[in-house]
């Protein structure tokens, strides 16, 4: 009988810590598939950090601690050199998930038998989004892949995307939830073979901010790897109340309760989605991947600070109005967020400059002291 193969899960950031103790549960609640897991812990505020050591001695998980923020991608390649560290234990898969992900019962067992039957380097499931959970999709695959053209002696290289079952009902496409080979999967939940990390080494960590899935699964593809959207295994992320529109799809970031949003969740949150990160990501990937600086860009350009202006301004403009909202509030408070957001950054690079130097010092006394002492 041949023995199944092991799986590490990594779990890591997204942008808040508060759904910490939701996500983690659910995996060990409805995981039947056996794994190990280490945890990625960034520097979370002290209730979350005492919840996290409290069940890693409970549950037998690693738990590795950062003593300052680093981004998701950053915090996946402090995982991923764990696991690969191991020289006793060979794990054929690793999840990466992030922490704000709640799962279906059977997700894990669907994921790798996808692996196995495809022989695909990356597999992704059906990701949904909202509460109540495994309602609506966010994320089923997709196309992305690179286009040159070759004009009048000008050659432009650009990205074609477009995504698949997006803002849709599960219950709409039941038809169409079934294993698919797809051009792109999202960091939320993603299964990779381990042997795939020979070929394109850790991941990223120019990419800081956006973008990080479709650059990981454009290196995939370059090195041959496939990738597969796995439709019946099913997880859900940012479990936070969304709303319908009239057409029935999903207005993107919907009616946010401000009580899933805990204000100690704003330090990591302002810089995980601060301007400087956003536009560093996009400009990294298109010099990566020498690309034409086309539309594509330009409306991503524009949308930079939209996830706080969603996530955070709107909320605080809600709940100043009754519900009402107020688009001349909401236009001031995004001019007052972003001199404060770009604050959050500076006093970040100057603390982490800092501990960048007590670290130099430290090293050179302990060669010092090493030097003298031999």
């Amino acid at each position: 009988m041949n023995a199944i193969p092991k799986v590490m899960l990594i779990v890591g950031p997204r942008e808040r810590f508060s759904s910490t103790q939701t996500s983690l549960e659910s995996l060990y609640n409805h995981t039947k598939y056996p794994f190990d897991l280490v945890y990625v812990d960034v520097c979370t505020p002290a209730p979350i950090r005492q919840y996290l050591q409290e069940q890693a001695q409970a549950r037998s998980f690693h738990l590795i601690r950062t003593n300052y923020y680093i981004s998701p991608n950053q915090a996946k390649n402090v995982g991923l050199k764990y696991v690969l560290e191991q020289t006793n234990e060979q794990y054929k898969y690793v999840v990466f998930i992030e922490n704000d992900v709640i799962v279906k019962p059977g997700w894990l067992t669907k994921l790798v038998e996808c692996a196995e039957e495809t022989n695909a380097a990356v597999v992704g499931p059906l990701t949904c989004i909202g509460s109540p959970a495994h309602q609506v999709i966010h994320n089923a695959g997709g196309k992305s892949y690179i286009v040159t053209e070759v004009n009048d002696q000008k050659t432009r290289r650009y990205i074609y995307q477009s995504a698949a079952l997006t803002g849709k009902a599960v219950t709409a496409v039941a038809d169409k939830l079934r294993r698919k080979k797809t051009d792109y999967v999202e960091f939320h939940c993603m299964l990779v073979r381990t042997s795939i990390f020979d070929q394109v080494g850790l991941l990223d960590e120019g990419m800081l901010a956006t973008r990080e899935h479709i650059d990981f699964c454009f290196m995939v593809t370059q090195a041959g790897g496939t990738i597969y959207s796995e439709r019946e295994a099913v997880v859900t992320t940012d479990t936070i109340g969304i709303e319908t529109n009239q057409t029935g799809l999903v207005d993107w970031f919907g009616s946010i309760q401000l009580p899933d949003f805990r204000w100690f969740d704003l330090p990591y949150f302002m810089l995980r989605w601060n301007d400087a990160w956003d536009l560093a990501s996009l400009h990294h990937l298109r010099q990566k991947w020498d690309l034409t600086e086309d539309d594509y860009f330009k409306k991503r350009y524009a949308k930079v600070g939209a996830r706080r202006h969603e996530l955070l301004i709107k909320p605080i403009v809600r709940s100043l109005t009754l519900g009402k909202g107020n688009p001349w509030l909401e236009k001031l408070l995004i001019q007052i967020e972003r001199p404060i957001n770009r604050w959050v950054y500076r006093r970040y690079m100057q603390q982490r400059m800092k501990q960048h130097q007590l670290a130099e010092t430290l090293a050179e006394q302990a060669q010092l002291a090493q030097s003298q002492f031999t």
